[in-house]
């Protein structure tokens, strides 16, 4: 990137006001030494300019996801001068919206990450000079139990400062409405439009920074007690009172998020003392030291709890994300004595079949209120039909949803919801947002009732398949440097999309842009064929990436012919597979 002198000068006043109102030291200093690094040889000078400018090129998008950003400073990073504009956005959209009719509150959590609980402060501290109730989390916490907060302290509004599952420079900030704030089915959960856009017409950069008023203290900080109300809640899904010892070994990793220590206490509440925690994992570390990335979808992510798993001869091993929101669970196959994790639309089936068991007997019982039928199931669009298949054939209603828990939370009545990318959400009338805590728990639920009875978790994907069809999916990522290529190939389909995927006719092709009386617009295309293959191809939302979604559906009359079965899948898969990416011109 070359910047003429007129463009270089306007980057360097623009950096310098910023150094010097910025009230965090480091970032400060930080800004000061690329400035100082413009006087320095050409390269460096070139490599110091356009790193300004990349930080000075706007402002963060404050949107439904909130903001999720590289540490550092400038207008495009993660700081405490855009904490601080932002949280003064918010305060002023709760203000606006409570007028003169009651005083708003907010609860506020924070994970472990870099910044995090100086972001929290810093938070609090502009909330409480605008005049909200503000209470903050006694520590670093899972984002369930902020979720959780948001409902039990009947908050007007919630703060999550967490990037969950991305990699170690990042931070973020989710927020959550509740109390008065919002009604009906999205009381505490994420917000969604036109949410978003009220909160980022509030957040001002415009005006300086001291203008905007922080006190020192007036907050609240709330009991510890929450923690062990919250595992009291969860607990309560699996056990009425104390269970005794369950015959189950479990494997723990929290991949050096802020889980462990909840998800152990959420376990042993219900019944299973015989967990152990991945010890070069178990404790909060902001670096990450041991995973390329945080996230247990990632190859590799795993593999020390799969090691430790084989080391203790254990039955299960339940895998949180950093900020616990999410869940992933191995196993080993029995049919080839191998651990595998399984994928996150098979964890979401195998929970839907153990609800609809559990809801059937009447032993589902949430907050008090039993649930023998209305039950309401719900998936992402993007996620597999198996769910819907499920509750089909138990009689319960079945939502699909655009992609992202602030719309499957929003499902009226819903009784449990998934996606694909290990979101669970179990218990919607505790937490309106996806949580790793009470999915895990009772995945370990269903683990240790299979194995009491001599089955596997591996046994009840069989029998779902017998029952409802093999139902296999797979994904391609493409991700790109130049997001201007992503709507290039979505172009490329909604003007010449394919005649076939995998050797069967293309029936159906919506441009999902259009929207429909089910599902609002979105950026996306869904096929589906004449042997009910499905794709569905949109952009990610949170990264420069465009991603497809494949599954088959392959009718199976006999668990005998299961192995036969997943080969044709497989095969079909990856013809389908060839074929979106001659689609995408790939």
């Amino acid at each position: 990137m070359t910047l003429n002198p007129t463009e270089l000068a306007e980057l360097v006043t623009a950096a310098k006001s910023w150094a010097d109102e910025d009230p965090d030291q480091a970032t400060a200093a930080e800004l000061r030494a690329l400035l100082a690094a413009l006087s320095t040889d050409a390269p460096a000078a070139a490599a110091a300019a356009e790193e300004l400018a990349d930080r000075f090129a706007g402002t963060l998008e404050f949107g439904t996801a909130g903001l999720r950003a590289a540490l550092g400073a400038g207008p495009r990073r993660m700081n405490r001068v855009v904490v601080r504009r932002t949280a003064a956005g918010i305060a002023s959209f709760l203000q606006d919206a409570s007028g003169d009719r009651y005083t708003p509150s907010a609860v506020i959590g924070y994970d472990a990450r870099h910044n995090s609980h100086a972001f929290a402060l810093e938070t609090a501290a502009v909330f409480s000079a605008a005049g909200i109730e503000t209470f903050l989390l006694p520590c670093t916490l899972p984002t369930p139990v902020l979720a959780y907060a948001v409902r039990a302290l009947d908050t007007d509004a919630g703060v999550m400062v967490t990037a969950s599952h991305n990699p170690a420079a990042d931070n973020g900030y989710k927020v959550y409405l509740g109390g008065r704030t919002v009604k009906g089915p999205g009381k505490g959960a994420q917000i969604v439009a036109p949410y978003d856009a009220e909160i980022a017409a509030r957040i001002n950069y415009d005006v300086p920074l001291d203008s905007i008023e922080t006190a020192p203290e007036g907050w609240t900080d709330v009991s510890e007690s929450i923690v062990a109300d919250y595992t009291s809640v969860v607990d309560r899904l699996v056990a009425q009172e104390h269970y005794p010892e369950r015959d189950l070994k479990i494997v723990l990793t929290s991949l050096h998020g802020v889980g462990g220590a909840t998800m152990k206490a959420a376990l042993k509440g219900g019944g299973f003392y015989s967990v152990i925690p991945v010890a070069a994992q178990a404790e909060p570390d902001p670096d990450f030291p041991t995973v390329a990335f945080p996230n247990p979808e990632e190859p590799g992510a795993l593999d020390m709890a799969l090691a430790t798993a084989v080391e203790y001869n254990a039955d299960l091993v339940i895998a949180n994300d950093p900020d616990a929101d999410r869940v992933a669970i191995a196993a080993k196959n029995p049919a080839d004595g191998q651990w595998r994790m399984l994928r996150g639309d098979e964890v979401g089936a195998l929970l839907g079949a153990h609800l609809t068991r559990r809801i059937k007997s009447g032993q589902w019982k949430v907050r008090g209120e039993k649930a023998r039928s209305g039950a309401v199931f719900a998936n992402s669009i993007v996620s597999s039909r198996l769910l819907a298949r499920i509750a089909g054939d138990a009689g319960f209603a079945h939502v699909e949803t655009l992609t992202g828990f602030k719309w499957i939370s929003r499902v009226p009545q819903l009784t449990y919801g998934y996606e694909e990318a290990l979101g669970y959400c179990v218990a919607p009338g505790l937490v309106r947002d996806k949580d790793g805590i009470s999915a895990g728990l009772l995945l370990a639920e269903l683990a240790a009732a299979l194995k009491a009875d001599g089955r596997t978790l591996f046994d009840e994907l069989d029998d779902l398949a017998v029952r409802h069809g093999l139902h296999l999916t797979d994904q391609l990522s493409v991700r790109v440097e130049n997001l201007d290529l992503i709507g290039t190939m979505m172009n490329r389909l909604r003007e010449q999309g394919p005649a076939s995927l995998g050797g069967s006719p293309v029936d159906s092709a919506v441009d999902l842009a259009v929207g429909s009386a089910d599902l609002p617009p979105t950026d996306g295309m869904l096929y589906l064929t004449a042997d009910n293959t499905r794709v569905i191809i949109r952009p990610s939302g949170t990264e420069p990436k465009l991603k497809c979604y494949l599954e088959v559906i392959v009718p199976v009359d006999a668990a005998a012919d299961l192995p036969a079965a997943r080969g044709q899948g497989r095969a079909r898969l990856d013809a389908v597979l060839a074929d979106v990416k001659t689609a995408l011109g790939l």
